[in-house]
């Protein structure tokens, strides 16, 4: 039996090819991300991920953004739409930690009920006031503390779910000025100033699962976090995150050279999985063998994903949402 990809790939469209079922089988990714290209209805997406699975000999995570707001894959009917989670939070007032935990709980038996078994969130960026606008009404709050409570009701309600959180973005994004799809941020303040974007990750560190920025931190090192030796180091030793890190995807712009050569790179600084999120065949292809297989640590994080695959709670979901409703009511509803 081949070692597992140390990749998360998407897929081109509803159904799987065949080459892309052959890549697949021969890879074996030691996960996939959906968007919004592949979903078609809820039958059709528990058949995708069974595809999926169908190619590799784990249960390979699922994984989706669905953070609510711009950022959410599944619509009515497969799902609810949310408010962005800044707007939300602010709406919730004193209640935003019960109201975050109703609202991801809800959000994990969605999921599940399509077989996607990981979010892409929590996201605990700690927003300012200039957080770039790709980014901003996706962040919980101004606060570092009160972002770190938030984090962990969004965990807890996704665990709670049976779903895997996936913490976002490490080291912090939240003083970026730039949009990393397009551009590289670069943030040059002291090292110092970075314990209040630090502070959320190292409050959460005990999550399985997390993901890079792609970002500078001038005053630590000029490479992005994400192909930084000493980013990630940071990430390990002072954030202290012993889970499972993969890439932001790996094909935004604010990285430079071929996608091998920033997978390659990626791998070298200390990251166990490249995530790869377009679905395009060849690009894959250049990715997962640049990235190679998960060895030593990188794969005793992954197995320990595995091993600790969350089981849902079960729970009167009308019941969760008629509290949320009433949680809110008098201050707006969902």
């Amino acid at each position: 039996m081949s070692a597992r990809g140390a990749v998360i790939l998407g897929c081109a469209g509803p159904r799987l090819s065949p080459r892309e079922r052959d890549f697949f089988a021969k890879v074996r990714p030691f996960g996939f991300i959906l968007f919004a290209r592949n979903i078609v209805d809820a039958a059709q997406v528990r058949a995708l991920c069974d595809e999926l699975r169908g190619c590799v000999d784990h249960e390979a995570p699922i994984l989706i953004d669905q953070e609510g707001g711009r950022v959410q894959r599944f619509r009515p009917p497969l799902g609810r739409e949310w408010p962005a989670p800044l707007a939300f939070v602010e709406q919730a007032g004193a209640e935003a930690v019960r109201a975050m935990y109703l609202r991801y709980r809800i959000i994990a038996e969605e999921l599940r009920a399509c077989g996607v078994d990981a979010n892409c969130a929590p996201l605990v960026d700690v927003a300012e006031e200039g957080t770039h606008p790709f980014l901003k009404d996706r962040c919980y709050g101004f606060d570092a503390e009160a972002v770190a409570a938030l984090g962990r009701a969004v965990a807890d309600g996704l665990l709670d779910g049976g779903v895997y959180p996936v913490l976002k973005h490490i080291p912090g994004h939240g003083r970026a000025r730039a949009d990393s799809h397009l551009d590289l941020p670069r943030v040059s303040v002291e090292p110092a100033a970075l314990a209040r974007d630090f502070a959320p990750f190292r409050a959460l560190n005990d999550l399985a699962m997390g993901m890079t920025a792609h970002l500078v931190y001038e005053a630590i090192d000029d490479q992005p976090a994400t192909i930084s030796p000493k980013m990630m180091g940071l990430i390990r030793e002072e954030i202290g995150f012993g889970g499972l890190i993969m890439t932001d995807d790996i094909s935004m712009q604010a990285l430079s050279g071929t996608l091998a050569e920033r997978s390659a790179a990626s791998i070298a600084a200390g990251c166990d999985v490249i995530l790869h999120c377009n679905g395009d065949y060849d690009e894959m292809v250049a990715v997962a063998e640049a990235a190679g297989a998960l060895q030593g640590a990188a794969e005793r994080r992954a197995q320990a994903v595995l091993d600790t695959r969350p089981t849902p709670v079960p729970v009167d979901i009308p019941a969760l949402s008629a509290e949320l409703e009433a949680l809110l009511s008098g201050q707006g509803h969902v």
